[in-house]
């Protein structure tokens, strides 16, 4: 905390600060209480010395008159507030200013990293800006040997009571290079403390642009931190350019700190790199304040605004601190220099070109787009990213680049988050695990190393294991930006854990230290709004006292439907035995006998699953896909009652409509036709584990995807290995009309083509886009809920030969280990959109 303004009389004549008055009666009241259940002597004694920090900390706070600010100086303002109290700060601030911990692991993290990639070849240098007592280098002992590590730490602070507390620290731990400055921070130069710089080169100009060479420190730091520290700077535009000024080219900063702030202030801003919990309600806003004003400590949202400003995002989140019951927002912010010029240039083309499989553009030619953005060229040829369009834009207004261009590995494709499209998930995954047998793509796909696939993510088990065949690219793409999310995670598993850490986040679906893993291991390889997504998510998700990972997602609907019909029906049991029987006989036995009446039952098929609801909810299955399979139950059962979308849409189809009955009729032999198969001629104990992690909740080291064997994950963990992959977050026609003509081969579009209406527009735009994207003799890998879906034939119109490869017929055939769809089919290219156009 800082210093205060007043008296305590003064604040209690003050109406706006009777809230304040009233705290501190509270905590007389609980001391007094606290101490008078003590009977004895020496238990008083312990008392007292324990609560006498917390007793000093409200006699600073609340009672203690302030004399510093009649000088105007604020190194006065802060020894008035501090002097009493510095010998009590880290006791009585461990509660209050959380997130400390994660900030320093977090920037450890990207010191490590930056070291093991090579961007640091010497011992960095540390500054901490207003260190204060010097708990923070202290603490980072946790995460780095500071001695070994680090050439020199700096504290910087202007407060020299607290200064005084740092140096008696760091003389108790004998640490040689850690040097306390009592200095202000705004002309704190490095340059000045490290041997062999010019001293002519010392004077610092207050203000001058990140972008003015001349402006910045001769010898940089290569990680700043600022802890609770930003919000008690009254002039904090300098001191922000002095830290920027002050960070070297490869360096990292990390900032924690106390915030509020309306969503209205940065709701048309692309660079901030996560808006989870960033919106603070009006009372919030309005209370922290007004109550943290009182003691000098400004929560006003510009100094955030400032800092992402001048900094390139690598990590921002939002938090709430709990203490006594409130929730006080903070947030952690992780930054790097904004790089410019022609580096940066040629990494927005570079960049470009693999999102596109584009020839690579010139730097010159994207700042020319820069500079001129109006006078861009419009041809048929060009192809261009949205996150390209989106560069243009910033660097034409001077504004920092979006997040995802700094993260350490260009996985994630920049989209914008606040668009109504990818909203609607409600930042919620549907899928946990992929529903498409990949041992089935295989065989039909035979990936080589000169493929370049584009697949829908789903929950990116497939994607994973197409990576293991090594082709040229690969790239995935979903709308819902948590199932990218999901994909992220994973692949940050495989570049930053052992096979033990990724067996029990995806095997078993539970972790003990899931937060730990995160901020220490897996941040570095993490977009901005993937880690903020699974810091507030992940611990919940993975929590081992939990049902675990596999019962979250729209998914979890339908396991917890399957496991409470098992427990209320009493076959629980014998689901369980399903997953442990040796051989096809004793599982055909206890699915025929037991458990086949309760997950196939009519009842449950006409009034739960075959609902509307619980279909897009738990299945993702929509109403257009939900038609087809009508459909096809009425062409089976001789009843010509209006069932597909295309008859719906248009009334040619006789009158009267499909009733709940006849549709439950028609989702129960779906189900029907999918499970007895799989029931009869997989064994789910050691080559189904489709089903085995619906039936039991996790996988078993006998049954598991692909990508969780240990071969797998030596593969997939070596360098490089994933850094063909990139993940785009929009429609899949969006994806397929930025790519270069006839730059992919194979495109894997699971089921999406049964979500598209018969009469619309959209699927022959997408098969138009699809078409223009391929290779000649490109693939076309398509599921289908129906036999002989519609669409077939508008790729048959538009340059495709379509060859159905599996199908559900007779009924009672299993076409592959999940079954769930009634067909598969390979549509080939075989002309190209402009000559399917003039034929």
């Amino acid at each position: 905390m800082s210093t205060i303004t007043s008296s305590f009389y003064h604040r209690l004549t003050d109406p706006i600060n009777q809230i304040s008055a009233a705290s501190v009666v509270l905590a007389i009241v609980l001391i007094a209480y606290f101490l008078a259940s003590f009977t004895e002597l020496s238990a008083l004694q312990k008392a007292y010395n324990s609560c006498k920090p917390f007793v000093t900390f409200v006699y600073s706070c609340f009672f203690k008159p302030h004399t510093g600010d009649g000088t105007g100086n604020q190194q006065d303002a802060l020894e008035s507030f501090y002097s009493s109290q510095a010998s009590v700060y880290d006791a009585t601030r461990a509660k209050l200013l959380q997130g400390r911990e994660d900030m320093l692991a977090l920037v450890a993290a990207q010191m490590k990293h930056r070291r093991e990639q090579g961007q640091i070849t010497q011992k960095p240098i540390w500054v901490d800006v207003g260190g204060g007592t010097g708990w923070n280098i202290e603490h980072m002992q946790e995460q780095l040997d500071v001695q070994t590590f680090f050439h020199a730490v700096y504290l910087v602070d202007f407060s020299t009571s607290l200064c005084e507390i740092a140096r008696e620290r760091f003389k108790r731990l004998g640490w040689k290079n850690v040097h306390v400055v009592c200095e202000d921070a705004r002309i704190f130069r490095l340059s000045a403390y490290e041997a062999g710089v010019d001293g002519t080169k010392r004077d610092f100009s207050i203000g001058q642009s990140i972008y003015n060479q001349d402006a910045r420190d001769s010898v940089g730091a290569d990680l700043l931190t600022m802890s609770y520290s930003l919000s008690m700077i009254p002039e904090f535009h300098p001191a922000i350019d002095s830290v920027t000024n002050l960070l070297a080219p490869n360096g990292i900063v990390g900032v924690v700190d106390f915030y509020v702030q309306n969503g209205i202030e940065f709701s048309g801003r692309n660079y901030m790199g996560g808006a989870i919990d960033r919106h603070c309600m009006w009372i919030s806003r309005v209370f922290w304040r007004t109550w943290f004003e009182l003691d000098r400590v400004n929560l006003d949202s510009a100094r955030r605004d400032y800092m992402e400003y001048k900094f390139g995002t690598i990590i921002s989140t939002n938090r709430r601190a709990k203490v006594f019951g409130f929730r006080i927002p903070y947030y952690i912010f992780v930054g790097c220099t904004r790089r410019t010029g022609a580096m940066l240039l040629h990494e927005v083309a570079e960049q470009d070109a693999a999102v596109t499989e584009s020839p690579f553009i010139s730097a010159l030619d994207l700042q020319q787009q820069a500079l001129h953005p109006k006078k861009r060229r419009s041809s048929s040829a060009e192809r261009r990213s949205k996150m390209y369009d989106t560069a243009v834009v910033n660097l034409a207004s001077s504004l920092p680049l979006p997040a995802a261009y700094y993260q350490n590995n260009k996985t994630r494709i920049y989209y914008d988050h606040s668009l109504p499209k990818h909203t609607q998930f409600n930042d919620e995954y549907i899928y946990a695990f992929t529903w498409e047998d990949s041992r089935t793509d295989a065989r039909l796909l035979k990936i080589t190393n000169e493929d370049v696939i584009l697949a829908i993510t789903s929950a990116g088990d497939n994607i994973l294991s197409y990576a293991l065949e090594r082709p040229k690219r690969i790239h995935a793409v979903d709308l819902n930006p948590a199932q990218n999310n999901l994909l992220e995670l994973k692949v940050a598993a495989f570049r930053a854990l052992e096979y033990q850490d990724m067996w029990k986040l995806f095997g078993e679906g539970k972790h003990d230290y899931f937060q730990k893993l995160l901020v220490e291991k897996l941040s570095p390889y993490l977009s901005s709004q993937a880690f903020d997504y699974w810091l507030h998510v992940g611990p919940q998700t993975f929590n081992p006292k939990g049902k675990g990972f596999y019962f979250t997602g729209g998914s979890r609907h339908a396991l917890q439907l399957i496991h409470w019909l098992g427990s209320l029906l009493g076959v629980r049991k014998d689901m369980n035995r399903l997953c442990e029987v040796q051989t096809l006989a004793e599982q055909r036995e206890i699915w025929t006998k037991r458990v086949r009446r309760v997950l196939l039952s009519q009842l449950l098929a006409y009034f739960v699953i075959g609902s509307e609801r619980f279909l897009w909810k738990a299945l993702g299955v929509p109403g257009e896909q939900r038609a087809m399979i009508e459909e096809d139950y009425q062409k089976a059962s001789g009843d010509r009652a209006p069932t597909s979308a295309a008859e719906k849409s248009s009334g040619t189809g006789p009158p009267g409509e499909v009733g709940a009955t006849k549709s439950g009729q028609a989702i129960w032999n779906y189900g029907v036709q999918t499970l007895d198969p799989v029931a009869n001629d997989t064994l789910v104990s050691e080559d189904n584990h489709y089903y085995l992690v619906c039936l039991l909740g996790h996988y078993t080291r006998r049954c598991h995807p692909d990508y969780l064997t240990p071969k797998a994950h030596l593969k997939l963990s070596a360098p490089g290995a994933l850094d063909n992959l990139r993940i785009h977050t929009d429609e899949l026609a969006e994806v397929f009309a930025r790519m270069q003509p006839e730059s992919l081969t194979i495109a894997v579009l699971m089921d999406s083509m049964d979500w598209f209406p018969p009469l619309g527009p959209e699927a022959p735009a997408q098969v138009l886009a699809v078409n223009r994207a391929l290779k000649a003799g490109g693939r076309v890998l398509i599921r289908s809920s129906g036999l002989n879906p519609w669409y077939m034939r508008v790729f048959e119109e538009s340059g495709f030969a379509a060859r159905r490869v599996a199908a559900r017929v007779p009924p009672g055939t299993c076409t592959d280990r999940v079954n769930m769809y009634a067909s598969t089919w390979i549509c080939t290219k075989v002309v190209g959109v402009g000559e399917a156009e003039e034929v």
